[in-house]
């Protein structure tokens, strides 16, 4: 779908056209090849060559090396996996963020007449629809795995699998949110993606050892996740602060950006 097919719709009074415009930014981001490589292979294949490698130390030396599968595999492919979604998630939301922007059409969206709340709102189920599909594939490949090559150890029950996806599609769309909202302020992809992947990867880690934080340290997003992830997991850098503040942690770094976001989006020069 393309900005003249939205210019021939009604300029509003129809219900379907939020859906359309949803529909219309999936399109955009898998349009874009260069993203969908990189969203593929820094998810899905880190898994595989995770596991396969897991499975061909077993094979060679299982006296030694455990079967690939387990709750204790699945718990560090978790980890890897938390990383790498910071990543995905930044690229998807930056760009769906500030696409239009560099690509200058955000002035011809503007003029069909459309609301640009319902335009940056239209970004958040485009974006995770995208987004679902390689953290989601990535995903569904370590726990099969940890199932599957269990062998004799311990398998992951449903009950974990199912509090893990949970935490998993958490994950994922807070730091979207977080990253949708960046780009949607600044209107510049590779200044918000610096931005982020400094902050995650430079900025916390710092910030995790400095005790004298206290709840504001335990509200910083990754630190707030980690949290809530299933304990049966053994989170490597688990914390021991509050559940409220984890929750009010998340609530305040999704939010407030998409707000952030959402403001720059309706007060933006066209």
């Amino acid at each position: 779908m393309t900005t003249a097919t939205l210019s021939a719709q009604p300029a509003r009074g129809r219900p379907a056209v939020w859906p359309q415009l949803a529909a219309a930014e999936l399109l955009k981001l898998r349009k874009r090849r260069g993203l969908v490589a990189a969203a593929l292979l820094l998810s899905i294949a880190p898994m595989l060559i995770a596991y396969t490698v897991l499975v061909l130390l077993h094979a060679t030396n299982p006296d030694e090396q455990g079967p690939a599968g387990g709750v204790e595999n699945l718990g560090h492919s978790i980890q890897v996996l938390s990383q790498l979604l910071v990543v995905v998630a930044s690229l998807v939301g930056v760009t769906a963020g500030a696409a239009d922007i560099r690509a200058g059409v955000f002035r011809e969206l503007v003029v069909t007449g459309r609301s640009r709340l319902a335009l940056f709102a239209a970004r958040i189920p485009g974006g995770l629809a995208f987004l679902v599909v390689p953290i989601g594939v990535a995903f569904a490949l370590a726990a099969t795995a940890s199932v599957v090559l269990a062998e004799t150890g311990e398998a992951p029950s449903a009950a974990l699998l199912a509090k893990t996806t949970a935490w998993v599609v958490l994950a994922a769309a807070t730091n979207f949110a977080l990253a949708l909202g960046i780009g949607s302020l600044l209107g510049s992809s590779s200044t918000a993606i610096a931005i982020l992947l400094g902050w995650n990867f430079a900025v916390v880690p710092v910030l995790r050892v400095i005790r004298n934080l206290a709840e504001f340290r335990d509200a910083l997003l990754p630190i707030a996740l980690e949290r809530l992830q299933p304990e049966a997991l053994h989170a490597q850098m688990r914390t021991d602060s509050s559940l409220a503040v984890a929750i009010a942690g998340i609530a305040a770094w999704t939010l407030i950006p998409l707000a952030l976001g959402a403001w720059r989006t309706a007060t933006r020069d066209a």
